[in-house]
Order: C-alpha cells, then structure tokens, then sequence
C-alpha cells in the first residue's frame, strides 16, 4: 500500500510539471555559473538547489556537493564532514558570523541553529585557504542571509513529506533608498521516518536493552522547531550601508536514537551587526565593521527512554541529563586597499566563547547519585587574529593570491578545581603536571595561483598552511562514569589539557573546463596534518581498577589525501547529464593504521529533462563500502549501498512546484560515518530513511 501511494504522487508530480505555461530552463544558467563565475577554491550551493531536494537541514543538503557528506544521529541536525574534516576541523559560519552548539555530543552543531529559509547560498572553501576566520584548518563553509531589496517582497514555502513532515516558511520584505526591512518564520514538524526494513528509526534497539524507546515515544514527534528573524538595513549614502539582524529559534523534543539522550529543547538568540564604507580614499576601496552575538541553551535527558522508568536508582524523571549553554561574542575589522596593481585585504577580529555543561546521572556511584559534574567545566576562550591577503594579477587570465593570519588563543576552565584535576585528569596524562588554562600563537597562510588558459580552461593550484586550537571539549572534558546494566561498555571521558593546535599543511591541483553546454571540475589534495587531535582509548591507569578505561585525546601525526570529480552535460532532447564523485584516504602517519571517520568513495548520477519551465530528474546515489576502519576504536566497517530518486518540478508566474520520492526502491542501508566522538554515543547506528515521498509548494513576489 505505501509503495502504491508513492508512485501515484510521482505521476501526480509528472503530470503537474506537463501542464505548466513555458519559462526559460534554468540548467543552463547554472552550468554558465558553475564554469566561469565562482573562484577556483570556492563552491556555491544555491538556494534553488535546496528547494528541489528532500534536504530537512545544511548537513543533508550538502552532500550534493562533491567531497562532503553528514553524520546522522537523527531525523535532523546532521552534522557536516568535508573531505573526512569535521567538528572543529571545519568553520560553519552564518554570514561570517561563528556560533557553537551547546551539546558536548553535538546533537546541535552550529547549521543546526538557523533555517534554510534565512539562506540565499552556501559558500565552500576546501582546505586551509580562509584567511579571514580563525580555525578554518579543513574548510569553510558560510551560509549567506538574504537581503531585502527595493519595493515590496515576499516569498513563501511549504513542504509535505511522508511521516507527517510538515516544514513552513514565509518572509516578507520593503526597501527604500534610503532603508529596507526583512522579517521571516519557519516552522519544522516530523514525526520518526522509517528505514528501508519498515522499522522507525526509533526501533532500533532489541527488547532487551534499556536505551530502548518507551512505546509512546517510538511515534512521537522526531522535531519541532519554531525560528523567526529579523533584519533592517539603513543607506547611510551613496558608499555606505548600516545593517542589522535578530534572530531566535526554539527546537523542542528532538530526538536522537544514535545517543542515551534526547534534546529536551535548544534555544538559540542571535545578533549580527555589519556597517560598510565604500570608496573612502583613493587607497582604501572599502572598509566593514561587524559585531555579532549569540547564545544557545541547551537541556538533553532520557526521559524518553526506558532507561528513564522509576527504580531503586532512578528516583528523578530521568536517568541522566545534561544541562549546556554556550555564548559567543565578537567582532571584525576589514578592509581592502588599492595597492600597486592588485588589492590587498587586511583585518582584525576576535571572539569570545563560554561553554558550560553540567551533567546528572542516577548511576554516578550508588552513595552518590545525580551528582552534578561539570563535565565541560565553564570553559571561556579568546582568540585575537589579524590577517592580509594580496590579489596579484600577474598578467591576462593569470592571478596569483597569497596571504598571512596570526592568532593568540587563550582558554581557561572555570569550574574545574585543582582536586578534580589531579584526580581525574592527571592519571589518564602522566609524566607532566596539567593547567586548568592554556594559551598558542600561531601562524597560518596560502598562496594560490590561478591560470585562465583559454576561454573554456582554467587551471589552480594552491600551497596553504592552516591551523586550529584544541576546542574546549578537547581540552577539559571530565565525566566519570561507572559501568552499569545501562551502559555496561561505559568509560570515562577525559580532555587533555596537554594538546597542542593542529596545524594542516595542504597542497592542491585542479582544473575547470567550462563551455555553453558543459561543465567538468577535477581536483586533487594532499593534506599532512601535523598534531592531528586524534581519540584514544587508554587502559585503567593502575591496573588495580581504581579507575576504568578512558577515551581521551592525543596528538598524532596523519595524512589525508584524495579529490573531486563533478560535472555536467547538456544533451539533445532537452536532456542534460551530472555527476559528482569524491575519495578521500585518511592514514596515521606512525602506524600506517586508517584514521577513523573517513567516507568511503561515493557519487551521484543524474539524467534531467529541463525544458522551459518543467523538468525531470532521476538520480542515483552510491558509496563503497568502507573496510579501511580504525579497529582500535572498534569502528565497525560498512557495505557499499546505490538508491534511486525521482523528482520534478515546475515554474510559473511566480509560482514553484517541486516533488518527488526518495530512496524510491525502499532500500535499506547505513551511510558509514557515525561520531567516535560522542561522549554518550550507544553503538548503535542510526540507518537512512526509506522510501520518503515529498511536495513543495513555493511563491515568490
């Protein structure tokens, strides 16, 4: 019956995009984008893209773009990986601005924190070539907010899915020349999908275990997520601009079967203020100022699970809970200067970020249950960083980049006591005395070199040398746990105060070949990673069971190496080819042992019919396996998978209808990354939806 009602929508879909009124096809345009108006080291993910797609979030999204993929511990927050870098290893920035989820298990990475409705694209870069942000070691990715522009406007979506998907938004905007105005809401509603074997992904535990759902919670709501925004914008003349947002968003009963938790609620404010000037000398073209704050509050327990049912032990409404909150605020200075025959850009930034995280657990110790623990022990952390980059047009089609970032970081945990520390901490650690604060200085740069051979070829290469400070889970985590029926595999989980930032010394070679009706990307990297902060799992450090295994931190010596190939093909009949396809080998350099969290090789193929304003298109997704695992933290290996979509869609008179079916064969299959980092990881691994079936209905003014 469910595979019946999937493909009477699809041919629903198909005839609703055959009687559609004719507009100009939109795959040529983005062909001529891809080939000749983004910068060599830098990708975009338009927000038409992500309109079409079944995408609930950035980190599914994403995945269309060669060499990055997601994590899934849910039916939402999927976090980012990008060429097998992930967490701290990558900036996730909003409009430039840096935000932090409050959950030491992420189940709120930093894109969890606003809405695709807020996006007009995505930009990536690949690799330590970001200057102007600090820690962007593996990559940047910045979402970019919509503007309001001049006159009324207003657009509107709304999609339906299978299991009662329901994702709203609508943002209204007026602009004058002197001041324009946007304000904006989403609603985002889901109730648990299914994998390709029937089951929800909230069934994926045996009778017998007690992270198990209770069974009024196995079809409750997977997320529900309320996010509104504001922005207004002043001309403060011809060359100037002043312009200001708030945002607010509040996710309440999101679910995480990967975890022994759920998120209870996470809110989130943020604040952003930009003011540019133009043209102020005949040296300096432009300068900007931006301020910007945020803070996240975050509560996760198991009241939802059977482990959470009234005992001896557990005499709360749960079993453990995790209390988190972070703030983060700061500002940059930048500006571009005429200088001989290129532009140099320089700038100043710092932030602020303060993470707290106390954590509750009936089964600390049977003397003391729910003993709070400071498990990220009120950690605040500056960094101060100036930067300069100088674009070099060495002759015609020829440009050379290069540039230079210091920073100063400096971390301290507040709440974690000199007891604590040698208690805990110091016997994970021997042979040198361990600091609640630490501090680095350090240097990173780039030189990049792009070569317009001919109109149809261009060629890049880059040297760059990138670097990021331990985050403050790396540092100071501290949670004591003692193995019970609950968590009989349980460890303690302990930071290392004792690291050192990891520095990503990186080469690149790519080539673009770009016409009317074609486009092929080609690259290739090589990344040694020089105290990579890597986990480990260390033995009882008495051996006499004083205290039980431990995952902690170590810096390691690794390399990463691998590329992207994408393309696309315009073809008679009003038919047009894509495909992407991305490898990336991770390896200890001491070892020769596989790092952990690596993606296997993976792609998609696609054949789309885009004539005027209707089209169709039919993809197939695939991955390896992946056998190249880390055994010594018993990373399990993957079988390869290939599933098919279907969509359509069509444009008129303002008006967009886009629909289609996911996984449209029902197959069953587990993408291979799952968080070795988790502190509160179970071992079980969430698999990917099932046949999903989805329409959205989108107006634009």
């Amino acid at each position: 019956m469910k595979r019946a009602v999937l493909l009477l929508l699809g041919a629903n879909l198909l005839w609703a995009a055959v009687v559609c009124r004719a507009e100009p096809p939109a795959i040529l345009e983005e062909i001529t984008v891809r080939g000749q108006e983004e910068a060599p080291m830098e990708e975009t993910l338009g927000i038409r893209e992500v309109r079409e797609s079944y995408a609930r979030d950035i980190g599914e999204a994403l995945q269309d773009v060669p060499g990055m993929t997601f994590i899934r511990k849910g039916a939402i927050a999927n976090d980012i990986v990008m060429r097998g870098l992930q967490r701290d290893n990558i900036n996730m920035l909003l409009d430039g601005v840096r935000l932090y989820g409050g959950c030491p298990s992420r189940m709120d990475p930093p894109s969890f924190h606003f809405d695709f409705a807020e996006v007009e694209r995505i930009e990536i870069i690949k690799g330590p070539y970001d200057l102007e942000n600090p820690g962007s070691m593996g990559g940047l990715v910045n979402a970019v907010s919509r503007s309001p522009g001049e006159g009324f406007g207003f657009n509107a979506d709304l999609t339906y899915g299978s299991y009662d998907l329901l994702h709203g938004a609508a943002t209204a905007s007026y602009g004058t020349e002197k001041a324009d105005g946007l304000a904006g809401y989403a609603y985002k509603y889901s109730k648990p999908p299914e994998s390709g074997d029937g089951k929800k992904i909230t069934d994926i535990y045996p009778a017998t275990s007690r992270n198990r759902y209770k069974e009024d919670q196995l079809d409750s709501r997977a997320y529900e997520i309320d996010t509104f925004w504001i922005k207004g914008g002043l001309n403060l003349s011809d060359d100037g601009r002043t312009e200001i947002g708030y945002s607010y968003q509040d996710a309440s009963h999101v679910l995480y079967p990967y975890l022994f938790m759920d998120a209870d609620f996470d809110r989130t404010h943020r604040i952003n203020w930009t003011t540019t000037v133009e043209n102020i000398s005949q040296r300096l073209s432009e300068a900007t100022l931006q301020l910007w704050w945020n803070r996240v509050d975050h509560l996760m327990h198991d009241e939802y699970r059977v482990s959470s049912t009234p005992g001896t032990v557990v005499t709360r409404p749960y079993s453990m809970q995790t209390d988190a909150e972070t703030e983060v605020y700061g500002g940059k200075l930048k500006g571009n200067w005429t200088l001989g025959p290129g532009t140099l850009t320089t700038g100043i930034d710092y932030y602020h970020r303060n993470w707290d995280a106390t954590n509750e657990a009936a089964v600390f110790t049977i003397a003391e249950p729910y003993t709070a623990q400071p498990m990220i022990p009120d950690v605040a952390s500056d960094n101060y960083g100036l930067f300069g980059e100088y674009a070099w047009p060495l002759a015609t089609g020829l440009t050379l980049r290069g540039g230079v970032r210091l920073d100063y970081y400096e971390a301290e945990a507040n709440s974690l006591d000199a007891s604590r520390l040698t208690m805990l901490y110091q016997p994970y650690h021997p042979g040198g005395s361990l600091d609640d604060d630490t501090d680095f200085t350090e240097v990173g740069g780039n030189i990049q070199l792009s070569w317009k051979a001919t109109d149809i070829l261009e060629v890049f290469a880059g040297l760059a040398s990138g670097v990021r400070s331990p985050d403050p889970q790396e540092l100071y985590i501290g949670l004591q746990r003692i193995p019970t029926l609950m968590m009989p595999t349980a460890t303690n989980w302990v930071g290392n105060p004792d690291l050192d930032p990891t520095r990503n010394n990186q080469a690149d070679l790519g080539v673009e070949i770009s016409g009317t009706d074609y486009y092929v990307s080609a690259s290739i990297f090589y990344s040694a990673l020089r105290d990579y902060i890597y986990l480990v799992d260390v033995p009882d450090p008495d051996g006499e069971g004083g205290l039980p295994a431990a995952r902690t931190y170590r810096n390691i010596d690794a390399t990463l190496y691998g590329g992207e190939l994408a393309g696309q093909l315009a073809l008679p009949l009003d038919l047009y080819l894509a495909g992407t396809l991305s490898y990336v080998r991770g390896k200890k350099d001491d070892t020769d042992e596989n790092l952990v969290e690596i993606p296997p090789l993976e792609g998609k193929v696609s054949l789309r019919w885009d004539i005027d304003s209707y089209f169709v298109e039919l993809t197939e997704r695939f991955a390896d396996s992946q056998d190249r695992v880390d055994e010594s933290l018993g990373e399990e290996e993957t079988s390869g998978w290939a599933v098919t979509d279907i969509k359509a869609g069509a444009n008129w008179a303002g008006w967009s209808l886009y629909g289609g079916i996911n996984n449209l064969l029902d197959k069953f299959y587990r993408t291979h990354l799952s968080y070795q980092r988790d502190p509160f990881r179970t071992g079980a691994r969430v698999p990917e939806v099932g046949a999903f079936a989805y329409v959205n209905l989108s107006y634009r003014y």
